[in-house]
């Protein structure tokens, strides 16, 4: 409890000088609001969604994760985790040394079907499971090899460093149906519409356009993981018309909204 009386939703973490295995598994039930505070560790994270919406947030952008989908944060990367609403997540510690074949970046990986059973059977290991030839051990050597094989999703919103483009991006991200368009946000940055999207690009590796539907896209995750309708999640996103939405969604998800909610 917080002292203004308030339940406080801060997630603690785990004290670990070392990682007592190549892989550590913890499970945990998020309730709505769940947050860490922005920390780094020695071992890679795989933050796993089996329900709820994961959000991973970096100095250089943010990463989500609907059910069944996880979030790969290299070793060293400081980050925090925050969920707007109930979740269950497993993650998974991969020592440097078991993951070193990963690319030193963020990334938002779709979990299969058969890494997703692994996962879970792992999870029911002890933290000192037997190495050398054991069952346990060859389970963990299966499971890590299903990660490296996993495929990228492009569920992540990269931000711009440069102050300016870095404003515009939190204002953007704050009220993501904003409709300005850009011509109104380079004079409202003293620059012109070309030299505007010209860093946008150089910044992000998006145009503006691309930029602000990805953004809109992953605001409506937790909405619709949470019932909200696809008409009520489109016009608040700022589409003029569900259709439009949904052909948006499946163009950066690959499946319409209600696919990816069964699925998951």
């Amino acid at each position: 409890m917080s002292p203004n009386g308030q339940i406080d939703l801060q997630r603690q973490i785990p004290r670990l000088e070392q990682l007592p295995r190549p892989l550590y598994a913890r499970a945990e039930r998020l309730r709505a609001g769940s947050w860490t505070a922005r920390h780094t560790h020695d071992w890679v994270q795989l933050s796993y969604a089996i329900s709820g919406v994961l959000g991973v947030h970096t100095a250089e952008g943010s990463y989500y994760a609907p059910p069944h989908w996880a979030v790969w944060v290299p070793a060293g990367l400081e980050h925090e985790v925050v969920t707007s609403m109930n979740a269950e997540m497993r993650s998974l510690y991969v020592r440097r040394d078991a993951g070193a074949w990963a690319p030193e970046r963020c990334r938002v990986l779709e979990v299969t079907p058969l890494a997703r059973e692994l996962i879970k059977a792992f999870c029911e290991l002890p933290v000192e499971y037997p190495e050398g030839e054991s069952a346990e051990a060859r389970l963990a050597s299966v499971l890590l090899d299903q990660l490296r094989a996993l495929p990228e999703a492009g569920f992540s919103l990269p931000m711009p460093a440069e102050p300016r483009l870095l404003r515009l991006c939190s204002e953007l991200v704050a009220q993501p149906d904003l409709g300005h368009s850009l011509g109104e946000w380079a004079a409202r940055l003293n620059t012109s519409e070309k030299t505007l999207t010209r860093a946008f690009l150089r910044e992000t590796g998006l145009s503006f356009r691309q930029w602000r539907q990805r953004l809109r896209l992953l605001a409506a995750l937790q909405p619709l993981e949470g019932g909200a309708s696809v008409t009520e999640v489109a016009l608040a996103s700022g589409y003029e018309s569900p259709s439009a939405f949904i052909a948006a969604f499946k163009g950066l998800f690959g499946v319409t909204p209600g696919e990816l909610f069964r699925a998951g």
